[in-house]
Order: structure tokens, then C-alpha cells, then sequence
């Protein structure tokens, strides 16, 4: 008797800490790099509930003593199941899914029969208007790399200051033309040279630099150095720095975010990985801040009204629920964003569109000029356009950067989970909330110290040198704490350079160093720039001068040291007519020895990748 009681009071101990709940909370993190992973989908397979990983990738859930497997899962890494037993803490470290941007997943509608899949998959048929549920897994992916579309590059030259002493561009914060140089190369293939923005590749990296001071949004810093492509000519920076404002200090947001679910979004790094990189954004939300979404195929609809960033689960519910399938009404779908934009309209706070697409327009307007008019007048209301780039093969990114520009806003591609995290986590501040806009710089070169000059990149981003004092002439936009690098290569007075071309004394005018009556020669230049408040009409002007002394490349500062590389990186892959000695060796050790504490490992992927380059135009000869 006494043997059974034992028994039933063991059992019945047994039973009762089975059914102990207790909190597993842990830290997920990126295997490879370290970083913080946020959205992670935390699921207790037993209880069928889930949660997910805040911004610094923590987690915490319910489970009961015994019996707890936990699921972690996350686009573009590999699932992970852990049983927990009775731990209190669980950390995981994800590895990436190397196979995800190489399957296919098609869900969507087949307006004819299908007679057949590709592969070893079954054959399945659908009814006119019937929905398909086609899952077609595993199935590799080549894009047709000539359905997208650049805008072609003509190269700055050389200038001579005595016939044009002002050089005078739009800053510009874009960067999406790293990260698609980036997605070529880790295909194994070389860019398309007009998709190689060189100043877009060097200010895809955050640089250390003084934030401004007396109240004013920007502040300027400026280096002068030695060109590493050519030890005879010289480099000289110029760096804008917006302020930093703490993210509980932001102004309120009212959000829409436009979702094209065209056909075209259903390959590859597209709808999926939209919706990822949405919901990280959707956790750096306040409860002051809104959002509403808007999509677009065939026609555009309202697939979520204004609502509260306090209600996160409904927002990321919506946008799991969207799926791809039909034409593409691009404009259709902006007309709808910005009638839903101005309905919510924040005084004096945060209002934007963040478009996600991949600019493949086919109904409606869809050239380069009609949206470029279409924005243009949208602009006008006070609500700025974010531009997300997603996919490959078709990327109309020549529209994505016209959309961007025009709608007082910046363009990124997207084209991994990492990337996604460091456009909608990392850099949140800098990407939706504008400190600064119509941004312009204009740049007067000495002649008596300077014989040509040349501004590396931002071809797309001239402006007429009577532009910088006109505030009707549009600049770029400048977000919370983003930093803006220009290059200039100049060519010393004295020096006998290939590069600079010449031509016959003129007859009839004075074109000699001799008749300038001004010497300052002290000075190599006088930097300034113009900016306008978010809500302003009227520009501000500051202004630099500087000067001659050249400081050895060796002694700079890193982060002028490694964007030199970046910059080398982006001639030799442009196959540029200004290249001359540029190296991938030089600036790979170059790009190593400036690589800095590198928190986020942006600068030593850019080491990898320029290795990939080198190796593949070796390959290529």
C-alpha cells in the first residue's frame, strides 16, 4: 500500500513539473558575421505559438518543462529546431541559406492551362481566373540580365578651371549601386559598366565624421591627398554630414508602404524578401507612428487603412497575406499612395511612400519621363518617396533612380537579408526621416593652383553652376546622421599629365594663368554647399576653403584611405577612361589597412568582393 501511494504521489510529481511553464528568452544572431538578426520567427512547435526577435535580435517565449522544441526561421537562412529541455536561455547562431536566391516559388493565377514544369515536379493545369497554387520548389533561377536597364554613363573629364571654375552637382545619399554590383560579382559575373555608380559604391559605407554644430543640420570636413591611381595627381574630399537625432526624438511617421505584387515580383529576392525587409521596419515603429499599404498588379488597392505602429501583429498579418500574380499599373499604384498620404498627412512630421519594387512598369504610364512628371508634381505635397529595389534579371534601375531623385527621397538595393536589415534597421534614421534637403555643392578651383579637375561620379547629379543659387532647381536629401563623400582628381599646376588635353592659344581672348588678377595661393578651393529645412523653401549657404597642403595617403584618415579604395574599385570595374594605374591588388591592401573596427562587416564583404572582382577579370582575359 505504501509501495502504490509512493508511486501515484511520484507520478503525479512527475505529471505536475511536466506541466511547469517557465520563459526561454536567448539571442539569435547571423553565424557567420555576428550581427544581431531581427524578425526572427520564434515558434514552440507544441503549443503552435510564436514570437519574434526584437531590433538587437532577442526573444522570449513561453514553454513547458519537458516537452519545449522551439523552431527558428528567418528568409534566407537555414531553419533551425532546438529542443529546450528546462534551459532558461538559448541562443542560436543561423547560418545563411545559400540556396534561396537560386528557387523559384510561384503562387499566383494562370489565365491558360499549364501543361507542364520544368523538372521533375508534377504537371498541374488551372481554369481561366482559377487560382494556380503552384509550388514549385528548388527549381534554379537564371536571369535574363537583358531586360534591365541602366542609364547610360558618360564619364566627367578633366576640366580646365580657367574656362569652367565651377564645378557645381546635387549630393546625393543613393547607394543602391553597390549592393547590385555586389549581387553580380557574388553571381560570378561582372556588372554591366553603366550599373557601376561610382559615388553611389562610396557612400554605401558610413564614415566617421564631426557632426555639425550651432544648431545647423550639416557639417563639412575636407581632405587633400594623392590620387593612388596616379602618385602625380591629387585627391580631395568632400564630406557632408547630416545631424543625428535619437530615434525617440523623431518626429511621428506617417507611413505608406507601396507594394508592387506584379507577376514580375514572384522570382527570386523579390515579393519574400520584400515582405522580410517590410516587417523589420514595421519593429522600429512607435506608437505614434502609422502606416498604411498600398499594392499594385493590374490596378492598385488599399490592402491596409491607416493604421497605428502600436498594432504590429495586424500590419505584419497584412502583408503576409500578399501574394503576386498580374500586370503591372506602376503609376496607378503612386496616384494611390500619395491621395492615401495626403489623407494622413502629419503636420510637420514624417510623411512618406517607401515603393518596393522592381520598377518593371507595363500598364499605364511606365516611360523614364512620364513617371519623372508624375513624381514631379506628386513631390510638391510634402510627402517624400523612398525606392526599394528587389530582383534581378528585369531591375529597371534607371526608373527606380529617376522615382527616387525626383520624389525628394533615396534609392537602395535589396538583394539579401543582410542588406534589407542594414536599409530598414541599422540605418532607419538616415533612410526615412530627412534632416536636409536640396542639398547642392559647388566647388570654385583655384587656376593658379590647379590646372584640370575632375569629380568622380554623380554624372547624373550635375547642375548648371547658376543652379546652386536657384531654390526652384531641385538638390539631394540628407537623412539623420547620413554622411555624403565626393572625390575630386586634380591635376597640379606644373604637372605634365596625359590626362589633360590641350588646345591652340586662343586669338582673340587672354587664356593665360598670367591675367588672373586674384592669386590666392594658399588656396586650392572654396567648398559650398546649399541646403534647405525638411519644410523650408528658402536654402542656407556654408562655405570651405581649401588648402593647398597635400597630406601623404599613408597619413590620412582611414576612412579617406578606404574610399579611395572603393573609388578604385568602381573605375576598374567600370573599365573606366580615367583608370589609369588603378590596381585591384593596391587597393585591396589599401582597403585592408583602413578597414577600421567595422562593427557591421561592411567593410571586409567589400574586401571579399573586390577579391571576386579581381578574380573574375582575370578569368574574363
Amino acid at each position: 500500500m505504501r509501495t502504490i501511494l509512493f508511486l501515484m504521489s511520484l507520478l503525479l510529481s512527475v505529471g505536475g513539473y511536466a506541466g511547469q511553464k517557465y520563459e526561454v528568452k536567448g539571442k539569435v544572431t547571423d553565424a557567420t558575421t555576428k550581427l544581431a538578426l531581427s524578425a526572427v520567427v520564434v515558434t514552440n512547435v507544441q503549443t503552435k505559438k510564436s514570437t519574434s526577435t526584437d531590433r538587437d535580435g532577442n526573444y522570449h517565449i513561453q514553454a513547458e518543462a519537458g516537452k519545449a522544441i522551439l523552431e527558428f526561421s528567418y528568409l534566407g537562412y537555414i531553419t533551425q529546431r532546438i529542443q529546450v529541455k528546462s534551459k532558461a536561455k538559448v541562443d542560436v547562431a543561423m547560418v545563411q541559406d545559400n540556396r534561396t536566391l537560386d528557387e523559384v516559388v510561384v503562387m499566383g493565377y494562370t489565365p491558360k492551362a499549364m501543361q507542364s514544369v520544368v523538372g521533375s515536379v508534377q504537371k498541374v493545369a488551372a481554369l481561366s481566373g482559377q487560382a494556380a497554387n503552384l509550388n514549385v520548389r528548388r527549381m534554379p533561377y537564371v536571369p535574363d540580365q537583358n531586360q534591365e536597364s541602366y542609364q547610360k554613363i558618360k564619364e566627367n573629364k578633366f576640366i580646365n578651371p580657367m574656362k569652367e571654375p565651377l564645378s557645381t552637382f546635387a549630393a546625393d545619399v543613393d547607394a543602391a549601386s553597390y549592393s547590385n554590383v555586389r549581387r553580380f560579382i557574388n553571381a560570378g559575373s561582372l556588372p554591366d559598366k553603366d550599373a557601376v555608380r561610382v559615388e553611389e559604391m562610396i557612400n554605401y559605407f558610413q564614415y566617421e565624421v564631426a557632426g555639425p554644430k550651432n544648431g545647423e543640420p550639416v557639417n563639412i570636413v575636407t581632405e587633400l591627398t594623392n590620387a593612388p591611381w596616379n602618385n602625380d595627381h591629387q585627391l580631395m574630399r568632400v564630406t557632408l554630414k547630416a545631424k543625428d537625432i535619437p530615434t525617440d526624438k523623431l518626429k511621428a511617421s506617417n507611413l505608406v508602404f507601396l507594394i508592387d505584387v506584379s507577376g514580375s515580383m514572384m522570382g527570386p529576392g523579390r515579393l519574400p524578401l520584400v515582405k522580410s525587409s517590410l516587417k523589420m521596419l514595421v519593429d522600429q515603429l512607435r506608437d505614434i507612428d502609422r502606416v498604411a499599404i498600398v499594392t499594385y498588379a493590374g490596378s492598385a488597392g488599399v490592402k491596409l487603412e491607416s493604421t497605428s505602429g502600436s498594432q504590429k501583429m495586424k500590419i505584419k498579418t497584412a502583408i503576409d497575406e500578399l501574394e503576386a500574380g498580374g500586370s503591372t499599373a506602376g503609376a496607378a499604384g503612386i496616384k494611390k499612395a500619395y491621395a492615401i498620404a495626403r489623407q494622413n498627412l502629419v503636420k510637420g512630421g514624417n510623411n512618406r511612400i517607401i515603393l518596393a519594387s522592381d520598377g518593371d512598369f507595363n500598364v499605364g504610364e511606365s516611360s523614364d519621363e512620364s513617371m519623372e512628371e508624375l513624381i514631379g508634381k506628386e513631390s510638391k505635397s510634402g510627402v517624400f518617396l523612398t525606392v526599394l529595389g528587389y530582383g534581378m534579371g528585369n531591375l529597371k534601375d534607371s526608373k527606380m533612380e529617376i522615382l527616387a531623385d525626383k520624389g525628394h527621397g533615396n534609392y537602395a538595393y535589396i538583394d539579401n537579408i543582410s542588406e534589407a536589415r542594414k536599409a530598414m534597421v541599422t540605418e532607419f534614421g538616415g533612410t526615412l526621416f530627412t534632416v536636409a534637403k536640396d542639398v547642392k555643392i559647388q566647388v570654385e578651383f583655384n587656376p593658379n593652383n590647379v590646372q584640370a579637375y575632375r569629380l568622380v561620379g554623380y554624372e547624373n547629379r550635375l547642375l548648371e553652376a547658376e543652379d546652386f543659387n536657384n531654390d526652384q532647381k531641385m538638390g539631394g536629401d540628407m537623412g539623420v546622421g547620413h554622411v555624403v563623400t565626393a572625390l575630386y582628381e586634380i591635376v597640379p599646376v606644373g604637372v605634365n599629365s596625359t590626362m589633360v588635353g590641350t588646345v591652340d592659344p586662343l586669338k582673340y581672348q587672354k587664356n593665360s594663368t598670367k591675367y588672373i588678377e586674384v592669386r590666392r595661393n594658399g588656396e586650392l578651393a572654396t567648398v559650398k554647399f546649399r541646403y534647405k529645412e525638411p519644410e523650408g523653401e528658402k536654402s542656407k549657404l556654408q562655405q570651405q576653403v581649401v588648402p593647398t597642403k597635400v597630406t601623404d595617403l599613408n597619413k590620412v584618415s582611414e576612412d579617406l584611405r578606404f574610399a579611395t579604395a572603393v573609388a578604385e574599385l568602381g573605375l576598374l570595374l567600370r573599365d573606366s577612361d580615367f583608370k589609369q594605374q588603378a590596381d585591384f591588388d593596391r587597393l585591396i591592401a589599401r582597403a585592408k589597412t583602413a578597414k577600421g573596427t567595422d562593427d557591421e562587416g561592411y567593410r571586409a564583404e567589400f574586401i571579399r568582393m573586390a577579391e571576386n572582382a579581381r578574380d573574375l577579370s582575370k578569368a574574363k582575359l
